[in-house]
């Protein structure tokens, strides 16, 4: 009973921290060229260690590329690590999980949680990536204020979408420092635009983008063009804001009932172990289980067409 009180709090200590690294805050908003610079540090023997299997499967993935969790997502998501050492991180997760569930619980329970580990990943991703867009279509107002500003100041549009990388908060300021990149580099400015606007899934940014193009093409006083597109923007999220409001009820009911099965099943197991062995172990249970399962994503996807509201 001890061990099994023991494994439990390991289990609620480790979802915590899961929890605290995925709920952290974002990267700091001040620019890179004004922080001060790192401190150098020596490296001790584990992370010249883990610095050389993290060489060693980047050049594996880069002979054998994955689509999942690529480069580019994590980009989009704000990670700073690259594919492989996000490989490892899983990796080293599933372990510990299957370790943990397999002591402390049940051997299925162990492969289930090494099962999982992807899945919780890229879940993860994909929460960052969406508070990242999120953070970008609430910067959009001010971005465009910064570019009308610059472009009634006398500069160029690529010298106000610089200067908005300099004053813009994250991740606003990194997009339009790689759009500033990716034309010093050759690129098309409305090519640059557009791609900004898909990696960010923003309509309104798009938006933007086309009205840049059109008054180069037929010229006109581009700061007046961009106040009334961005008069159009606030609007609309104006009205976004209400119907997020008016939709967080029903998003917060289905996390509570996707949770709850689990959330039981958990709570049996601390109280009562073995109570739901069978579930594991005879043929009736796995029944039950896929059963419970095929019921749960059909009800998961009733109630996220029913709360995902396009705009």
């Amino acid at each position: 009973m001890p061990l099994l009180l023991a494994g439990g709090a390991v289990l609620v200590v480790s979802a915590i921290v899961l929890l605290l690294i995925a709920f952290q805050p974002a990267q700091s908003p001040v620019p890179p060229d004004r922080r001060r610079p790192p401190v150098q540090q020596q490296n001790s023997q584990l992370s010249r260690f883990a610095g050389a299997v993290g060489r060693a499967m980047d050049g594996y993935l880069r002979r054998h590329p994955m689509r999942f969790l690529d480069q580019n997502a994590l980009e989009t998501a704000g990670i700073r690590i690259s594919q492989a050492e996000v490989y490892l991180l899983v990796g080293l997760g599933g372990i510990t999980g299957l370790l943990l569930g397999w002591v402390l619980l049940a051997p299925v329970v162990g492969v289930l949680l090494f099962l999982l580990s992807p899945a919780v990943a890229h879940l993860l991703v994909s929460f960052r990536t969406g508070r990242r867009r999120r953070r970008f279509d609430t910067q959009l107002g001010d971005t465009l204020q910064l570019l009308t500003g610059g472009l009634r100041a006398g500069h160029s549009i690529l010298r106000a979408i610089d200067a908005a990388a300099t004053e813009a908060d994250s991740p606003t300021s990194e997009e339009m420092r790689r759009i500033v990149a990716e034309t010093s580099l050759g690129k098309d400015l409305l090519a640059a635009l557009i791609d900004t606007s898909r990696r960010m899934e923003n309509e309104d940014f798009a938006w933007i983008a086309q009205a840049i193009q059109i008054n180069r093409e037929v010229g006109g006083d581009l700061a007046e063009v961009l106040d009334q597109v961005g008069h159009t923007i606030r609007e609309r999220t104006e009205i976004k804001g209400h119907i997020r409001a008016l939709a967080a009820e029903g998003k917060f009911s289905a996390y509570i009932l996707a949770a709850l099965p689990f959330g039981i099943a958990l709570i049996l197991t601390v109280v009562s172990p073995g109570y739901v062995d069978p579930l594991f172990t005879e043929p009736l249970g796995w029944v039950m289980l896929g059963a419970a399962a095929v019921m749960m994503a059909i009800g998961g996807l009733w109630l996220r067409k029913i709360i995902d509201l396009r705009f």
